[in-house]
Order: C-alpha cells, then structure tokens, then sequence
C-alpha cells in the first residue's frame, strides 16, 4: 500500500508532499496499470475533475499536463 495518497484541497502528495500526483505515485500507477492504460487515463480524469474544483486558481492546461500529460 502506497502512502503517495492525495490530499485534498491542496492536492499534495502525502508520502512527500509534491504536487499529486508526484513522481513515485506516477511510477506506482504505471505498474498497477500496467496493462490498463485507458483505465488508468479514466481514473486520473476523475482525479482532475475533482482537483480542478479545488484548484480553480490553477491554468486548466497545467492540471491536465499533471494529472494527464505524462501517461500514454
């Protein structure tokens, strides 16, 4: 069990208090989903939905390339 957990408003990293989600988070989930990527896209699509809620302050370009520009 990962302890890279979001937390939320602030959408930090709880193992390490980066941006969520941060680069060991993003290595974990590569694994996890590893023959899943749409679900793993589908997942951190919800992710960004809720966070841009919170972040409203936040460009939407700059949530998307964190929560979604860095999976394939």
């Amino acid at each position: 069990m990962t302890n890279h957990l979001p937390i939320t408003p602030a959408w930090t990293c709880g193992g390490c208090d980066a941006d969520w989600p941060c680069h060991t988070r993003r290595r974990e989930m590569r694994a996890e989903y590893d023959e899943a990527s749409v679900s793993l896209a589908l997942y951190l699509a919800a992710q960004l939905v809720d966070a841009a809620q919170d972040l409203a302050h936040v460009r939407a370009g700059l949530l998307h390339h964190r929560f979604l520009g860095w999976i394939r």
